[in-house]
């Protein structure tokens, strides 16, 4: 692949299947490699009532996602992928939050949250592909072969469905789906 070439599911085509599938192979093999997902269903979500605008409840989601995988003897550095110009100090609340949560108020657990360019990191990428085929499998809108393809291969390697949570101790391929509150 060219130097510059960034692996993203937008990017997943017919010509282009057998490279996607032995990136899923990859993490598949590679026992360091871990993900989870929080897969947020926004239908019937009441910002107003909750005091907060969508990008507020996107870093909620993303305390969802870490809150649980943060172990008190282990140290963390955490990177992100850049969402926008204005997203820096979101952040840093992100990791306050995530500290308080648990009680790491010198930060020695959570070294730090850092903000980085997808193109730049291959793990942000592979999070990438495994984000788009893990929102794919839940919207069901197959209009691409190569893209339900691979969600096909992804469902066989995990033996899961990706549209229902996995259990908290799944190490590999963790899934929890979210959907709001009753109004």
């Amino acid at each position: 692949m060219p130097g510059n070439f960034e692996i993203k599911w937008t990017k997943v085509s017919p010509a282009g299947i057998n490279f996607y599938q032995d990136i899923i192979d990859y993490f598949f093999t590679e026992q360091e490699l871990r993900f989870r997902a929080v897969i947020a269903h926004r239908t019937g979500l009441n910002h107003t009532k909750f005091k907060q605008d969508h990008d507020a409840w996107y870093y909620k989601m993303y305390f969802l996602l870490l809150g649980v995988l943060l172990g008190p003897t282990d140290k963390y550095r955490i990177y992100v992928d850049i969402k926008d110009t204005r997203s820096q100090s979101k952040v840093e609340k992100l990791r306050e939050i995530l500290c308080n949560s648990k009680y790491d108020f010198d930060r020695r657990i959570i070294e730090s949250i850092q903000q980085v360019r997808s193109h730049e990191v291959e793990q942000i990428q592979l999070a990438d592909l495994l984000i788009g085929a893990i929102g794919f499998a839940n919207q069901e809108q197959f209009k691409s072969k190569a893209k339900k393809y691979l969600v096909e291969y992804l469902r066989e390697r995990s033996n899961y469905s990706l549209t229902k949570s996995t259990l908290l101790e799944e190490k590999k391929l963790n899934l929890f789906h979210w959907t709001p509150k009753e109004q």
